[in-house]
C-alpha cells in the first residue's frame, strides 16, 4: 500500500491497516515532514461537523435521509473514536471534550442560531441545542452575546501532539514513512518521486489542499487559506473574566469563519479565513503569512473579550485547507485502478480523516461495513472552473462575505449578499 501524504488521513489510513493486517507493507509518501500540512497547524477542533449538510447529503444519487442521519452518528463517533486510540497509545494531544458554542452577536446571528438548531432537530440526530443570553455566557464570557448554539460533539485538541504521536505509533506498527520525498504524479499501480516510482497495488491519495500539486488534479480540490493567532499564557483572573473553564471551542455566527479554543497551556488560539486564493491554485511558504488576516484576528479576539488590550500576541501562522467543488467531503476506492483517495474536509478534518481511514481500510480489505455504506462514500465532486474563473469567483466570494458581516452588523438584518453566495459557497 503507497499512501501520499503523511497527515491525519494518511496516517489514520496507515494505522488501521497495519492493525487490521501487520502482514501488509505500508508505505507512506510525505514532501515534507508528518504533519507538516493542516494536520500539525489546525484550530484542534475534533468535532463531529460535516462540511456538507445532513439535506445535502440525503440528496447525493443513492442516499436517503436515513444515510444522512448515519453520516451524522458516524461523525459523533468519531470524536470519541479520536480519543480511544489517544489513551490506547499513548498518545498526549491534550483532547478534553468540554463542547463546542457557536455564539450569537448580532439579531441576524440569532435568527441563524435558532434557524440551526430548528435544521438539526428536524434532520437528527439533534445534537444541537439553544442558549438563552444567559446560558451562553455561563460558557462563555464575550461580548455582546444574545445566544449560542452548543454541541456536546466537540474536543479541544493539540493538533501538532496528535499528528507527530500519530506517526511514531504507525512506525512502532511497523509503517515506513518516506519524509522529504514529494509525489508528482499518481496513477494505477504506482507513485511517481524524484527518486523513482513506488510501486504499489493499492494507491492512496491523502493530500488535501496541496492535491494542485499533483499532476492531473490542479481542478480536483481548491486550497484555500486559514489563518490562526495566539495570545501569551493567560492569568487565572483573565481566564476568570473569559470563562472557556470546560475547554469548549467556540465561534460566532458570522458567514467569514472564525475559530478558537482554550489550549491547555492556558492560551487563546484563534483563526479564521479571510486570506486571499491565488491564481492556478498556487500553494507557497509565503503565503502562509498575511499581516493584515493576522492583524484582523488579533483586533476580533479583543473584540470577543474584554481585557485583553495588553494580552500579547506570541505566535502567527497559517495554511491550506482543501475545498471541493460542491463543499461535499468524500472518500474513496477505484478497485479497477486500485486509486484510492480522502479529502475535501473545508477544515473539518481532524475527526473526518479518523472516519476516513477506517473507511479507506474497510474498501481496501473488502470489508462490507456500516461506514463503507455511508452517503460520501464513493461520492465524486465535479472538478473547479477552469483559471481565470475561479480566481475571480472565489475572490469576489471572500470579499462579498466581509461586506456582508459589516452589513449585519450596522442593519441587525440577514444579509441579501450571503443568499446570493450560497450557491458557490455549497449550500
Amino acid at each position: 500500500m503507497a499512501i501520499v501524504g503523511a497527515g491525519y488521513t494518511g496516517l489514520w489510513t496507515a494505522y488501521y491497516l497495519a492493525k487490521a493486517d501487520p502482514a501488509l507493507r505500508i508505505v507512506v509518501l510525505e514532501a515534507e515532514t508528518a504533519g507538516f500540512g493542516a494536520s500539525g497547524r489546525n484550530g484542534g477542533w475534533c468535532s463531529a461537523f460535516f462540511p456538507a449538510s445532513s439535506r445535502k447529503l440525503a440528496a447525493l444519487p443513492g442516499s436517503s435521509r436515513e444515510a444522512a442521519i448515519e453520516m451524522h452518528r458516524a461523525m459523533q463517533a468519531t470524536v470519541n473514536e479520536v480519543n480511544l486510540v489517544s489513551q490506547a497509545e499513548g498518545i498526549d494531544c491534550d483532547y478534553h471534550k468540554g463542547g463546542m458554542v457557536a455564539l450569537a452577536r448580532s439579531p441576524a446571528q440569532l435568527a441563524r442560531a435558532r434557524a440551526m438548531v430548528a435544521d438539526a432537530h428536524e434532520w437528527g440526530p439533534g445534537d444541537l441545542h439553544f442558549l438563552d443570553a444567559a446560558e451562553a455566557v455561563r460558557k462563555v464570557h464575550a461580548t455582546n452575546v444574545l445566544g449560542a448554539v452548543f454541541t456536546p460533539h466537540c474536543a479541544a485538541i493539540h493538533p501538532g501532539k496528535l499528528v507527530r504521536g500519530l506517526a511514531d505509533v504507525v512506525e512502532r506498527l511497523g509503517v515506513t514513512i518516506h519524509e522529504q520525498t514529494p509525489v508528482t504524479r499518481i496513477g494505477p499501480g504506482g507513485a511517481v518521486t524524484p527518486y523513482g516510482v513506488v510501486r504499489a497495488d493499492v494507491v492512496v491519495r491523502a493530500t488535501e489542499g496541496f492535491t494542485p500539486a499533483l499532476k492531473g488534479h490542479t481542478r480536483t480540490l481548491l486550497p484555500v487559506y486559514s489563518l490562526m493567532v495566539a495570545t501569551e499564557p493567560l492569568d487565572d483572573a483573565t481566564w476568570a473574566r473569559i470563562g472557556l473553564a470546560d475547554r469548549p471551542t467556540f465561534s460566532d455566527l458570522r458567514h467569514l469563519i472564525i475559530y478558537g479554543q482554550r489550549t491547555a497551556d492556558g492560551r487563546i488560539a484563534f483563526g479564521g479565513r479571510g486570506a486571499p486564493y491565488h491564481l492556478g491554485s498556487r500553494v507557497k511558504p509565503s503565503y502562509d503569512e498575511v499581516p493584515r488576516v493576522f492583524a484582523s484576528l488579533r483586533t476580533t479576539v479583543r473584540e470577543l473579550f474584554e481585557g485583553l488590550d495588553e494580552v500579547r500576541f506570541t505566535h502567527a501562522w497559517g495554511g491550506p485547507v482543501g475545498v471541493a467543488r460542491d463543499w461535499c467531503a468524500s472518500v474513496g476506492l477505484d478497485r479497477e485502478s486500485g486509486l484510492a483517495w480522502a479529502g475535501g474536509y473545508v477544515g473539518d478534518g481532524v475527526s473526518t480523516a479518523n472516519l476516513a481511514g477506517r473507511t479507506l481500510t474497510d474498501l481496501i480489505l473488502r470489508r462490507d461495513t456500516a461506514i463503507t455504506r455511508l452517503p460520501w462514500v464513493g461520492h465524486q465532486s465535479r472538478r473547479w472552473e477552469p483559471e481565470p474563473l475561479r480566481w475571480l469567483g472565489i475572490n469576489a466570494a471572500r470579499r462579498a462575505v466581509t461586506v456582508a458581516d459589516a452589513e449585519e452588523q450596522l442593519t441587525g438584518r440577514n444579509s441579501q449578499i450571503a443568499r446570493l453566495l450560497a450557491p458557490l459557497l455549497g449550500d
